[in-house]
């Protein structure tokens, strides 16, 4: 027998955030999150997040044990401000038995029937700087700490269960060596003369923090359109600020500036840290950090985060001038690996920054949905 039991204590949520160490525990391509930082990440006192959403926690248990794991959400920006009535579900993970998935997706379809909201959608976070979607191909090709890696059957499960796709997002890399840094030094000053821009590269943390604000008003500009987009909040931003600027290197953060020295494209890279994740086993404590650290400093493969341009300068060229100061930043650290994050599979815009680079696609993720 399965029952359900919704997470309300510190104790609980560490076994919630725990479950997928088990179910994972000797696939060599999953990436375990730090578990204090995840516990954190959803307590309402840490995470601002909170402030615009609803979350509810639960576990599936058979025999005493937890087979399975969900979180049901509510973004209220989404549903009263867009008028889009979703039920979103993340952070799922279950063992092969198509029982478990049911009667957990069944306590998300309950609390959207409690809000009269119209589908099911998943799985997806609170906002766009969230994981998004299940694998559905690439599944021996290690993870990295910003996507859900799964096992292949989630997406048997939610089909056999109605679900449909929704949206698909494609993930992409490509050796930097097929960056050509001749041809970007020369388009990349020809654009910053025509449109009067400068670059700006980084050593310090300290110089990059004030434009992160900016950084934002560039971002919700350039992804407004997508259907996918939800605003980030002043909150979630200092947040942001905080958790996550300040241990990225700041040689990967570059900024375009036009002439009134205001911010008009910007892109963020982060060093691998998949397998010193892997290393740490959930710990910072005590050999975790360590391991970060060193991967920080000599990761020679990088993953694409974010990167955005203003709808005024987009189709121009500008990405040249980010990726000229990349490959400089690149070529002196002996960067191997270019890996991005998931793409909607319809953005035509990314698609064509990408394409001088000879990618190839090697995973594949969905979200589903189903109406309630």
């Amino acid at each position: 027998m399965i029952t359900v039991k919704k997470v309300t204590s510190r104790k609980e949520m560490k076994d919630f955030v725990r479950f997928p160490f088990s179910l994972y525990k000797d696939n060599k391509y999953w990436v375990p999150p730090i578990i204090k930082d995840e516990i954190d990440n959803f307590d309402p006192k840490i995470n601002p997040v909170f402030k615009n959403a609803d979350a509810h926690f639960f576990v599936a248990i058979r025999n005493h044990k937890i087979v399975g794991r969900i979180i049901g959400i509510i973004n209220w920006y989404e549903v009263e401000k867009q008028q889009i009535k979703k039920m979103r579900f993340g952070w799922f993970d279950v063992i092969d038995d198509i029982e478990v998935t049911k009667v957990l997706l069944n306590k998300v379809k309950d609390i959207g029937l409690e809000n009269n909201l119209e589908y099911i959608e998943g799985p997806v976070g609170f906002n766009n700087l969230d994981k998004t979607g299940v694998l559905i191909d690439g599944f021996d090709h290690i993870g990295t700490m910003i996507t859900w890696y799964n096992h292949p059957y989630y997406k048997e499960h939610l089909e056999q269960l109605g679900f449909v796709k929704e949206k698909e997002y494609l993930e992409n890399k490509f050796k930097f060596k097929n960056v050509d840094g001749v041809y970007f030094d020369r388009i990349s000053n020809i654009i910053k003369k025509r449109l009067k821009l400068k670059a700006l590269d980084f050593t310090k943390t300290k110089d990059i923090l004030p434009y992160v604000d900016e950084m934002f008003e560039v971002f919700d500009k350039t992804y407004s359109k997508l259907s996918t987009f939800v605003p980030i909040s002043d909150a979630q931003i200092a947040y942001f600020k905080q958790k996550y600027i300040t241990f990225i290197n700041p040689e990967y953060i570059k900024f375009v500036v036009d002439e009134n020295n205001k911010l008009i494209a910007f892109a963020i890279v982060m060093p691998s840290f998949s397998e010193a994740l892997q290393k740490a086993k959930g710990k910072l404590f005590p050999f975790g950090l360590f391991h970060l650290l060193k991967a920080r400093k000599h990761s020679k493969d990088v993953t694409f985060y974010l990167i955005g341009v203003h709808p005024e300068y987009q189709n121009k060229g500008v990405h040249a001038i980010i990726f000229e100061q990349y490959q400089k930043t690149f070529e002196a650290k002996g960067i191997v690996n270019c890996i991005r994050t998931p793409e909607l599979e319809d953005n035509e815009a990314i698609k064509k920054i990408w394409e001088n680079f000879d990618p190839i696609t090697h995973k594949r993720r969905r979200t589903y949905r189903k109406n309630i």
